[in-house]
Order: C-alpha cells, then sequence, then structure tokens
C-alpha cells in the first residue's frame, strides 16, 4: 500500500485513469474510491494467500531451474517496452518499477523465492483476468475503472489494458516477497 495508493492517487488525479461513480459507494480517501483502497488489501492477501497454499500443495517448482533465464527474459522484454514507451507514464512507471524488482531480487538480493514468486504469479493470473476483465468493462455494461490511452500502449487483452499484467506482476512480487521476507525474520 505504501507504493502503491501514493501512485494510484497521482495516476488518479493526472487522469491517467479513473473510476465509474455508477459502481461506487461515493466514499472517498485521498481522491481514491473506497473500493480503490481495499483492492489493495484485499488482492495482495489473496494473492499471497495463493502463493503460500500452492508452495503447499505443489511443493515441486518447474521454475527453479530456469529462474535467471526467466529474470534474464523479463528484464530483456521490460526494457525494451520502457525504452520504446519511457513517454507513456503507466507503461513507463509499471515497466520500470518490474524491472527494479527483478533485478534486485535476482542479482542483488538473490533471492531463493523469486522462481516460487514467478511459479504462483503464473497460478494468480487466472483470478486476475477474471476480476480485471470485469473491472475494465468485460460482461457489463460500462467499465468500472477506465484508462486514458494516451498514457498507456493502448493494448487490450480483452478489455485489459496490456500494462495492468505488469502493474499486477510489481505488485504482487513486492508482496509475496515482503511476506516471504516477515517469515524468515519472524522472532
Amino acid at each position: 500500500m505504501l507504493v502503491f495508493i501514493p501512485w494510484d492517487i497521482a495516476f488518479t488525479l493526472h487522469g491517467n485513469w479513473g473510476f465509474n461513480e455508477k459502481y461506487l459507494t461515493g466514499i472517498y480517501f485521498m481522491g481514491l474510491p473506497l473500493e480503490e483502497i481495499l483492492f489493495f488489501i484485499c488482492i495482495p492477501y489473496a494473492s499471497v494467500f495463493t502463493h503460500e497454499t500452492l508452495k503447499y500443495y505443489v511443493p515441486y517448482n518447474p521454475f527453479e531451474k530456469h529462474v535467471l533465464k526467466i529474470s534474464s527474459i523479463l528484464l530483456i522484454l521490460l526494457t525494451v517496452m520502457l525504452v520504446l514507451n519511457y513517454d507513456k507514464q503507466y507503461t513507463a512507471s509499471a515497466t520500470l518499477l518490474a524491472i527494479i524488482e527483478i533485478a534486485i531480487l535476482q542479482f542483488w538480493l538473490k533471492s531463493k523465492d523469486l522462481a516460487r514468486i514467478y511459479f504462483s504469479f503464473v497460478f494468480v493470473l487466472v483470478p486476475f483476468f477474471i476480476v480485471n476483465g470485469l473491472l475494465t468493462g468485460s460482461f457489463i455494461e460500462d467499465e468500472v475503472v477506465w484508462y486514458n490511452s494516451t498514457e498507456n500502449l493502448a493494448i487490450r487483452l480483452g478489455t485489459i489494458p496490456v500494462e495492468d499484467t505488469v502493474y499486477a506482476f510489481a505488485l504482487l512480487v513486492m508482496n509475496m516477497q515482503l511476506f516471504e521476507y516477515l517469515k524468515k525474520v519472524k522472532p
């Protein structure tokens, strides 16, 4: 929440995205609807829960042997995306944060949890596409969340801006890694 709520406030004020009042309670904090604040509690919690459940029920991680390759490919793709789209605020900020997270976890901290986090993220993508699809207008009259296409690539996966997958990755990797860290330092 410390990273993503200020980001959300700034991007909402700048008009990078906004919220359809038709679907909201009308309760706002710092310019964000209550539902958006709750998003940053519920989604990370559910994702960390999924991460821990997968570790318990699926102890084998097929990503373990390939974590360096996965990190390297992601870093290359995200860096190209950033360089080609540095002028689009949503694209640039989401990709930059994901690049920083991967680089720190893979090369500086040499996180032993990163392969498991990649594995968990693949599973989290299923509910992500369902929920985010609904929020961005799938199967409903109007979208709950709208996006300014001049600040992103204007490429959609269904109704979801492609940057949302990078944003979700950055949000969930940060929360999963923080949870893994806190488990290790727990007294």
